[in-house]
């Protein structure tokens, strides 16, 4: 019998991934970066409660553009990271399983997440 012909390598930038997929990849993303900010997060709030300078030099720290944007990048990351979750927990109970169902919650994930994180943004480059 002759064996049958494999691929060598799959081609990452040729697979087409529907939106339910990529709301799923973007939701572990979403919690990696999440879990990696706790110590960042624990880091600045224990500094900034040693004493009243230290507060302001954290203040100021996080009033640098760089640092707005890591705010909003999180900001993003828990926002996807709720509402997908949310979707998740429809699709455990069979609530949205069917294609153009978890296609419209895709959607719905991708927009509400974008629409806080607009927001957001308004609110810390204003």
């Amino acid at each position: 019998m002759k064996p049958v012909a494999r691929p060598v390598h799959l081609d990452l930038l040729r697979i087409h991934l529907p939106l339910p997929g990529w709301v799923s990849i973007l939701h572990r993303v979403s919690g990696a970066l999440l879990f990696l900010a706790v110590p960042l997060g624990t880091w600045a709030l224990s500094v900034s409660l040693t004493d009243e300078a230290a507060f302001g030099r954290m203040a100021d720290a996080l009033a640098h553009p760089f640092a707005r944007l890591v705010l909003l990048v999180l900001v993003w990351a828990f926002s996807h990271h709720l509402f997908a979750g949310l979707r998740h927990l429809g699709l455990d109970v069979h609530r949205g399983t069917a294609l153009a169902q978890a296609r419209r919650t895709s959607l719905a994930v991708i927009a509400a997440s974008g629409l806080v994180t607009l927001v957001a943004a308004a609110r810390l480059f204003a």
